[in-house]
């Protein structure tokens, strides 16, 4: 579903990713773990157009997607969540969701995604007409995904949904995104509590300043000593 080859991104003269590959198959769900400034959030970008890779190629259901623009990236079916939610406070529940639709082609479309959306999160249903800068951490990430549900997409690249959360909240977060695939929308999950990850996750990569280090499938990489010293802890 999606390829991406040896692609080097760069911050003026700071590459950020320095030749990364990777694959992600369709109704998978994979994790990618590394620290802080790894390069996690930069891939991401560089995948949905938000950064122009330098060097190398992003392709996505067979059509090379690396010159395209976000918008045209967001139609032909991926969807990013990003990091700390970036809801639109000032505006409520329900115009955050009906927003994620824009690119639907028809407002029957946004309904029906609307309903899904508040059929996977009944508290966004609830608290419909409430502003999103009141809601809980929680209810925010929620409101996020659900956002970048409304449009339909085939691939959703999740940045960090565990992040600034309670333990409890974030256990829910990861059950719902574990539920996807089997809904019909792939799953790129960049996580740093890689053992909840793992956990939830088909296969992984280990991004480490710009570089894949380590991949695998997940079940095998819970046991791999490298990255139990790294990020388990043990």
């Amino acid at each position: 579903m999606l390829e991406v080859r040896d692609v080097v991104t760069r911050y003026g003269a700071v590459e950020a990713l320095r030749g990364v590959s990777l694959d992600v198959r369709e109704g998978e769900l994979v994790c990618l773990l590394g620290a802080n400034g790894a390069g996690k959030s930069t891939l991401l970008k560089s995948i949905v157009g938000l950064l122009t890779p330098a060097r190398g190629r992003v392709v996505f259901e067979g059509a090379d997607i690396t010159a395209r623009s976000p918008d045209a990236i967001l139609r032909a079916g991926i969807a990013l969540v990003p990091e700390r939610r970036r809801v639109f406070g000032a505006l409520t529940v329900r115009d955050n969701l009906l927003l994620g639709g824009y690119a639907l082609p028809r407002r029957s479309g946004a309904t029906a995604g609307l309903e899904e959306v508040e059929r996977l999160f009944p508290v966004l249903r609830a608290r419909a007409g409430q502003l999103a800068g009141t809601l809980s951490g929680g209810e925010q990430q929620m409101l996020a995904i659900g956002r970048a549900l409304m449009g339909r997409p085939r691939l959703l690249l999740c940045d960090e949904p565990s992040l600034g959360l309670a333990p409890l909240v974030t256990q829910e977060i990861v059950r719902l995104l574990a539920e996807l695939p089997a809904r019909g929308t792939t799953v790129l999950l960049v996580e740093q509590n890689a053992r909840l990850a793992l956990r939830i996750a088909r296969r992984a990569y280990v991004l480490e300043t710009g570089t894949i280090t380590l991949e695998g499938l997940a079940r095998d990489l819970l046991e791999n000593d490298e990255l139990k010293a790294a990020y388990l802890g043990g």
